[in-house]
């Protein structure tokens, strides 16, 4: 029981990490930013990887170990392959932002450099898409999707 506890706490710390993150980053992105400023987003971005893979370990760990409901539970029910979809989704988004910030976070720190428009819409659908996991999960512990 204790551990069951302590995992559904991880995994919400997981999530409410990965929200403040993508927010944190749409907020503090600009049409130009020095260096130094995207290394910022980059750290940023850093917390929001290690959030994902937290929540990922997390949410296998309750999936298919022997803490709380049965693996069955999810495993047959469709919001729950929709939800663990929007993830992957989020996760595979995430990828072309990242790379840019490390690569443009190198160099002279106060280069400016242009953020493409590509950058800043990404980050919102995967902020549109995580808004939607919540909801989901919401009908999946009700029992809605079973099959």
């Amino acid at each position: 029981m204790t551990t069951e506890i302590l995992l559904r706490y991880l995994h919400f710390i997981s999530i409410f990490a990965i929200v403040g993150s993508l927010v944190s980053e749409h907020l503090l992105l600009k049409p130009t930013m020095m260096r130094k400023e995207i290394k910022r987003i980059a750290t940023i971005d850093g917390v929001y990887g290690m959030a994902a893979l937290t929540l990922l370990a997390v949410g296998l760990t309750l999936w298919l170990g022997e803490y709380g409901k049965p693996s069955g539970f999810y495993t047959h029910n469709f919001i729950f392959h929709i939800k663990i979809t929007l993830f992957a989704t989020i996760g595979i988004l995430s990828i072309y932002p990242t790379v840019f910030f490390i690569k443009n976070g190198k160099g002279d720190p106060e280069e400016a450099v242009s953020i493409p428009k590509a950058i800043v819409m990404l980050l919102r659908m995967e902020l549109l898409l995580l808004f939607i996991i919540p909801l989901l999960a919401g009908l999946m512990a009700r029992g809605i999707g079973s099959f």
